[in-house]
């Protein structure tokens, strides 16, 4: 079995970190993670999934251990800060994963930054300016998208609280919140403890509308796509899918996971080989003729 070990690489005046995994002679799998989440999210799957790939869990910009706010929180922009660090690290034939905001930020490679990867895997999320995007930002329950998009006032309220606030959102949106344990969930606190963290976490939400206005002139995009969402997650996975087709992507394939949007913790074994797959049939269409 592959050992984990960590990297720093340099972007410009990021300082990304990453915990890698597997021989990186093989094709490159990046995992990102989403808000409240850091690179941790990964710890129980990278070894599995470095089987065949090097596998490659960033914490984004100013997150956990990387430092520097990067220039922008549009999606595209972190897109492209993750696969050059990728990129510098020896990454060749990038599959890209992401999950929640990291499942945006998946998109935004396939969408914009194409020639660089192999494929995508957007999970547990809804995309700026892709249906159903609009009904998800109407829903009450998605309060926080609109708060966290303000400026200022969120770091004020949760700075010092991060636990506490993190904790609800764990509890309400994963499918069985004791598979969150209090080792993962003080490592997610920890992630963005900095001030500097918690900037970079709400700008996420702040760049939304430069996002959707981005995403909401369709494109082709021919990159192979896997949409993944967990079984108790609210929506039909069909809305999103036909959102995604509609934005522009030609092959797409969907798969659910048991629990909610914490795939990696609640259904480590299922996540692991989903994304295998995926993988493999990537590689398969990329051998061909």
């Amino acid at each position: 079995m592959s050992q984990t070990s960590l990297a720093r690489v340099a972007v410009d005046s990021i300082e990304l970190s990453a915990r890698t995994a597997g021989d990186r002679e093989h094709p490159a799998l990046v995992l990102l993670h989403g808000w409240p989440h850091s690179s941790a999210l990964y710890d129980g799957v990278l070894e599995a999934l470095a089987a065949d790939r090097f596998v490659i869990a960033f914490d984004l910009p100013a997150i956990g251990a990387s430092r520097g706010l990067p220039p922008s929180a549009e999606k595209t922009v972190l897109a492209d800060i993750v696969l050059r660090g990728a990129e510098s690290l020896g990454a060749r034939g990038i599959a890209i994963a992401g999950l929640d905001v990291g499942g945006m930020i998946a998109f935004a490679a396939a969408r914009d930054h194409a020639d660089r990867i192999v494929g995508a895997v957007v999970m547990n999320t809804v995309i700026p300016g892709v249906d159903p995007w609009t009904k998800v930002v109407a829903d009450p329950r998605i309060w926080h998208f609109a708060f966290h998009a303000v400026p200022e006032l969120p770091e004020a309220m949760v700075s010092g609280r991060e636990r506490r606030y993190f904790d609800y959102f764990i509890d309400i949106l994963s499918g069985d919140a004791r598979k969150i344990d209090e080792p993962m969930r003080e490592a997610f606190a920890a992630a963005y403890a900095r001030p500097e963290a918690l900037q970079a976490g709400f700008d996420w939400y702040r760049a939304f509308e430069k996002d959707a206005e981005r995403n909401s002139k369709p494109r082709t995009i021919a990159t192979p796509m896997l949409y993944v969402r967990g079984e108790a997650d609210a929506g039909k996975i069909s809305d999103y899918v036909r959102g995604l087709e509609r934005a522009g992507a030609v092959d797409v394939e969907q798969a659910t996971l048991p629990g909610g949007e914490f795939s990696p913790l609640e259904a480590p074994d299922e996540f692991v080989a989903i994304l295998r797959r995926f993988c493999a049939r990537i590689a398969r269409s990329s051998a061909r003729p």
